[in-house]
């Protein structure tokens, strides 16, 4: 047997059916769409349509909300932190914040903040300026000498 000696077995591959094409080919007239109405006709789409009847999408309740202006976080591993220390993408002496972060290509734009996740562990003795921290992950910078500084909390007034 050779390349070019491949073939599909007979019947496989069923021939296009020419419809409206005279009655003696049994798809003349209506083409095999019946008779009359919407969807003889080209260019129907009624996918969710009941004939009338409160369809299907509408009549089950919607759930949960979304806050238009809600904040998006960064989210930094101190793993992943700890492996651009070694890496050397981030200079440890110097204060860590999203500027370096960036630089060192833990993420590509900062949204509205960076915030410190405790997963990994770090074992350099590093200061971080984030947006936002696990409380998990404030111990363990903590744990291995170095301190994580949060923005100041805005003060609520009271009515």
């Amino acid at each position: 047997m050779r390349l070019n000696e491949i073939s599909d077995n007979p019947g496989a591959r069923k021939g296009r059916m020419r419809v409206g094409r005279g009655i003696g080919s049994g798809k003349g007239k209506t083409a095999g769409r019946g008779v009359k109405g919407q969807k003889a006709r080209t260019g129907v789409a009624i996918k969710g349509f009941e004939g009338g009847q409160m369809p299907l999408y509408r009549r089950i309740p919607k759930r949960g909300f979304r806050p238009p202006h809600q904040k998006v976080w960064q989210e930094v591993n101190l793993g992943t932190l700890q492996k651009a220390i070694d890496d050397k993408k981030i200079d440890a002496s110097k204060p860590i914040d999203a500027a370096a972060m960036q630089a060192a290509g833990l993420f590509k734009n900062a949204s509205d903040g960076v915030r410190l996740l405790g997963k990994g562990e770090i074992k350099t003795k590093i200061e971080v300026k984030v947006a936002g921290a696990s409380a998990s992950a404030i111990a363990a910078v903590e744990k291995a000498g170095g301190k994580v500084e949060l923005p100041p909390k805005p003060v609520a007034e009271a009515a």
